[in-house]
């Protein structure tokens, strides 16, 4: 169990830190309704994102992609990406280096 609180990121949407070090930090992303949204934004960490469960359309640039539990991919620093619950569940997002603003 995480030591971090679980907060709001979205409308049903929240947040976790689960583990964190300088060079990585992973965080679970809970979407608790159908078309719950994870913006459109950037930065410049690198992340991977795994889903843990739930179905999503994820925004990478200029490519749509619907993925579901067990799938996973990388998004590159910088890259405008974001993502629509198709089905509540959970992603698990790393990334290198750690969002501090998350903390």
């Amino acid at each position: 169990m995480s030591d971090f609180p679980e907060v709001a990121s979205g409308e049903n949407v929240t947040r976790q830190v689960l583990s964190d070090h300088p060079d990585l930090m992973v965080v679970a992303f809970r979407f608790g309704a159908e078309g719950a949204e994870g913006a459109l934004h950037n930065h410049p960490h690198v992340q991977s994102t795994y889903v843990e469960s739930g179905r999503f359309r994820f925004t990478l640039g200029e490519e749509q992609r619907e993925v579901g539990p067990g799938d996973s991919f990388v998004i590159p620093s910088e890259l405008t990406h974001g993502c629509i619950c198709l089905e509540p569940g959970t992603l698990i997002d790393c990334f290198t280096p750690r969002r501090d603003d998350f903390l």
